[in-house]
């Protein structure tokens, strides 16, 4: 008992509740480019499949990595100076991001839709710039023993944010409009502003194995008298910012095995997800229901799912904690097959979003935790932004198709699928887990708590 105590204990930490917030800042776009965006445009009588076609609005969540550096490494005129690089970078893309809801509120799908999807794409693009800047910070104000329970924070702040872009979105659209729920979602990302105001710029600790790489790149201009002046500090500027953090993520072992891993773990409850509000309204249910059901009472079910698997994540270690919640995770879509099967039963509604909220709060966790120990702290922004890409890739790319699947498959079949294209993952996992077994020292016994693939933060 006290073991637990201590465990939940750290989410008390003042650091811990500053990410806790910023969560909360990063999930509130979110929705309002998917479920809510969806729901939006089946009630103007937009196809399913166009629907479905909405995903690749998101597409910038999985290719953020292309500019992660500019943001890693290019400081703004005056903000930098009197801010910091993260904080001044922050409240420039919450700034724009709140003026880009506005705009997205205001328009009428049924008469402007490229317009609402084109706002709804830059909705998505400087969400996901935003998400580089709080994945970075975060993993940066943290010490490495808060990694879990910072995991867990940033989930129940992001899935907190889903239920009031969800829920609450319903809501207000219901009653005031469509215009007065975008608004008020945007005037909530003050919540991430506010942190950024008040709290402090992180401290970053470089190591020398990280100083004597870039070191190499000065010394190669000034064995090169010809790279002088502008041209050399761009030369030096994209070393240090490009090439310097992909070449360090490429230097570790099964580096391949990690990208491919993290691509397809959440694949299946991304492609699921995206046509769950779809589901629900197919089957008769009212914005209202789904509102009270869907939203509110999974709410409780994902901050359980998300605290707990933060808590294990230290008990377990990071691999085996992924290797269960992904097992977990990918049964809790066994779920809408129940609901797709049960029709318009509240009861059903209920326990399908409650197992399937728990089950992916608690992989959710366990994710974030394996990817923010996957980062030198020297190329923070660019490296999660690397990893987290991958793991939207099911929500854009993937998840663009979920309409014409189910149009295909028809809607149980569809679920069915989406329970097991998870497997190749966790069968990845395994064998990460085997070679890491295999190539520890003999007579070590098992592997540690910290187990998986070298810590790379100090590296």
């Amino acid at each position: 008992m006290a073991r637990a105590r201590a465990a939940f204990s750290a989410y008390l930490d003042r650091r811990v509740l500053m990410v806790l917030a910023l969560g909360f800042s990063s999930g509130l776009p979110l929705l309002l480019t998917l479920s809510t965006l969806s729901a939006w445009l089946t009630t103007v009588g937009v196809t399913r499949a166009t629907v479905g076609y909405f995903a690749l609005v998101q597409i910038s969540y999985s290719f953020k990595f292309v500019w992660s550096p500019i943001i890693d490494r290019l400081d703004l005129p005056v903000l930098t100076r009197l801010l910091g690089r993260r904080r001044s970078w922050a409240l420039t893309i919450q700034a724009l991001l709140i003026a880009a809801l506005l705009a997205m509120g205001a328009t009428d799908p049924a008469t402007q839709l490229h317009v609402t999807g084109l706002l709804a794409a830059l909705v998505a693009f400087l969400s996901a710039s935003q998400d580089i800047v709080i994945d970075a910070y975060r993993v940066e104000i943290l010490d490495d023993d808060q990694q879990g329970p910072g995991a867990a924070a940033v989930q129940t702040g992001y899935r907190m944010a889903m239920l009031v872009a969800g829920a609450g979105a319903l809501y207000i659209a219901s009653s005031f409009g469509w215009f007065a729920a975008y608004a008020t979602m945007a005037a909530l990302l003050g919540v991430g502003m506010l942190v950024f105001l008040f709290g402090p710029e992180p401290v970053v600790k470089v190591s020398a194995t990280t100083m004597e790489r870039e070191r190499r790149a000065t010394q190669y201009l000034a064995d090169r008298p010809q790279l002088k002046g502008a041209l050399a500090k761009v030369v030096a500027w994209l070393y240090g910012a490009v090439i310097c953090p992909f070449a360090d993520f490429m230097s570790r072992p099964a580096w391949l095995a990690i990208l491919l891993f993290v691509m397809g773990y959440k694949l299946g409850e991304s492609m699921a997800g995206t046509m769950a509000m779809r589901l629900y309204q197919e089957l008769g249910f009212s914005l209202d229901q789904i509102a009270t059901v869907s939203k509110l009472f999974g709410f409780g079910a994902t901050i359980a799912g998300t605290l707990i698997g933060g808590a294990l994540v230290a008990r377990l270690g990071i691999m085996r904690a992924l290797l269960l919640f992904g097992l977990a995770q990918s049964a809790g879509n066994l779920f809408y097959v129940v609901q797709a099967m049960a029709g318009a039963n509240v009861a059903a509604l209920a326990v399908c979003v409650a197992v399937e909220n728990l089950t992916a709060g608690m992989a959710g966790a366990a994710l974030i935790a394996y990817i923010s120990g996957q980062c030198n702290v020297a190329y923070t922004a660019t490296q999660y932004a690397l990893l987290s890409s991958l793991t939207a890739a099911g929500r854009s790319l993937f998840a663009s198709s979920t309409g014409k699947l189910v149009d295909w498959l028809g809607w149980v079949d569809f679920f069915l699928m989406t329970t097991v294209i998870t497997l190749p993952a966790l069968a990845l996992l395994m064998w990460m887990m085997g070679r890491d077994k295999d190539s520890s020292p003999e007579g070590q016994g098992e592997t540690p708590p910290s187990e998986g693939m070298p810590n790379p933060r100090s590296s």
